[in-house]
């Protein structure tokens, strides 16, 4: 074979084998332009803002005295915020992933700062409507301290509020508080039997002292015109005959018991509320004497 022939089947094998990877470009799947699949593929949603919401912790009844354990904060839409929730105070917060430490750390010290007056707020607070766990607390649905129903809502049920006009005299001094436990008692000159003493009620609990249902922070006395009791109904009776027999020119006395005579018997004559009598101190030449009368 002679040399130009030889170089002809060179250049034509070179010429092949060139044409044989352009048709494989030709017909081979593009990859999409980094530029193109950028645009192409949606953006993933933004965080949304979040403010901390002050909930129940558990499920609440009627009548439940709210304490700092019975709430909690939680992570509320700031675009679903309603007027009514009470919040800890601290600006929206948006949760991304390169700062999410840095905005828990945010969030927490705010909460700190405003949020602990905000629950401080609701404490001791009586719920008018029964509340779910992680359902925002709202006014409509507890009763603070001085507002209306309030007394109405912290009553016991099938007991009775009564108002007894006290002075610093009858009232142990003014150291009676909001939640203590009295005896009342109703002196009165009995003509021939002298001076009587009578236990009317034992172990009341006094629900207000004018129109403070709690004692203010850091007080140690109240001095007001005015207690409410809680008394049985079949009770509330003899509380109103013996504040008539008062007004005869007889004195109604509040005397302050122990913190732990809580659960004691009340009522009439100490045998509660539907107890048969009540027991009377009677004064003679000098010296008492207690006797017990029927209802």
């Amino acid at each position: 074979m002679s040399a130009v022939r030889l170089f002809i089947l060179v250049i034509a094998a070179i010429a092949a084998i060139a044409l044989a990877f352009v048709v494989r470009g030709a017909f081979a799947p593009r990859k999409p332009d980094a530029t193109v699949a950028d645009a192409a593929t949606p953006a993933a949603p933004a965080a949304a803002p979040t403010i901390k919401v002050l909930v129940a912790q558990r499920d609440l009844t009627v009548g439940t005295r709210l304490t700092a354990a019975d709430m909690t904060w939680q992570d509320w839409p700031a675009a679903n915020l309603n007027a009514a929730y009470i919040t800890d105070g601290a600006p929206p917060q948006v949760q991304q992933a390169g700062a999410a430490g840095a905005a828990k750390k945010a969030a927490e010290t705010a909460s700190n700062l405003f949020g602990g007056a905000a629950v401080q707020s609701v404490v001791s607070a009586v719920v008018r409507e029964p509340l779910l766990q992680g359902e925002p607390i709202v006014a409509r649905k507890i009763v603070r301290a001085g507002e209306g129903n309030f007394l109405s809502v912290v009553l016991t049920p099938g007991m009775r509020a009564m108002a007894v006009p006290v002075s610093v005299d009858t009232a142990a001094g003014g150291f009676i508080m909001p939640g203590d436990r009295v005896d009342v008692l109703l002196s009165r000159d009995a003509g021939d039997k002298g001076l009587t003493t009578q236990t009317v009620l034992r172990n009341l609990r006094v629900l207000a002292i004018d129109q403070a249902a709690e004692a203010a922070k850091d007080a140690k006395t109240i001095v007001g015109a005015v207690a409410t009791l809680e008394v049985a109904a079949g009770d509330a009776e003899l509380l109103a005959d013996a504040q008539a027999e008062a007004k005869k020119g007889g004195t109604l006395v509040l005397a302050l018991r122990a913190y732990t005579d809580a659960g004691a018997p009340a009522g009439s004559g100490g045998t509660g509320p539907s107890g048969p009598g009540r027991t009377i101190r009677v004064y003679r030449a000098g010296q008492a004497s207690e006797v017990t009368v029927s209802r």
